[in-house]
């Protein structure tokens, strides 16, 4: 449609590196080295939409300052990402500790809970940062009531529910403990599709622009 995008990625997280390139994108992945315990106990209380959206768009300028590395410029679109679990009230971020996740299941298991995603996009074309928009997403996500200790065990051996938010996935060994969704799945691995398309969108970009994959 016009002239090709590339999208650098303001996170290496394996989930939302396939999300991207399942839908056509092949993104730059660069860390964003963001104090996140630092940064969010500065802003004081936060809904978890705020949350993720300040992470999100904390993380994109970080990547921005730093620059892509060895003396180039941006020249493309930079997305920072972020996403956190509520359940009853409370936000629940990375357990990164067994008995954490441990704990966490045995609590939500045959419930339901929320995962909010926050999304900042930053156009940085042809080496210069202007524009910027940010949006959040948020899916319900059930919980089987079956699951039992045994198995909560074993996914915890598997180190995958450790750095994720609120200690599960839902597009690997968690998909089984997981017996439905309400709103965008993608929300859930933490890069909404479809609210993407809308930030690039309202930056004056075509969609299909960015398909590079």
């Amino acid at each position: 449609m016009g002239t090709p995008v590339r999208l650098y990625l303001a996170s290496t997280s394996p989930a939302r590196l396939a999300t991207l390139r399942a839908a056509g994108i092949e993104p730059d992945a660069l860390p964003s080295h963001v104090d996140e315990d630092a940064a969010v106990a500065g802003a004081g209380p936060l809904t978890p939409a705020e949350l993720v959206l300040l992470l999100a768009r904390l993380k994109a300028e970080a990547v921005a300052a730093a620059g892509p590395g060895e003396g180039a410029a941006f020249d493309g679109l930079i997305l920072g990402g972020d996403s956190v679990f509520e359940l009853d009230g409370v936000i629940y971020g990375k357990p990164h500790l067994p008995e954490t996740a441990r704990e966490r299941w045995r609590l939500q298991r045959g419930r339901s809970g929320v995962l909010h995603s926050g999304h900042w996009l930053i156009d940085a074309r042809g080496g210069v940062i202007g524009r910027s928009a940010g949006a959040s997403a948020a899916a319900t996500v059930h919980f089987a009531a079956d699951v039992d200790d045994d198995e909560i065990d074993a996914y915890i051996a598997t180190g995958e529910p450790l750095e994720v938010a609120g200690a599960f996935t839902i597009d690997a060994r968690g998909a089984g403990f997981i017996t439905g969704v309400e709103g965008d799945p993608h929300t859930v691995v933490g890069l909404s599709v479809p609210v993407l398309r809308e930030l690039v969108r309202s930056l004056g970009i075509a969609w299909p622009d960015l398909w590079n994959g």
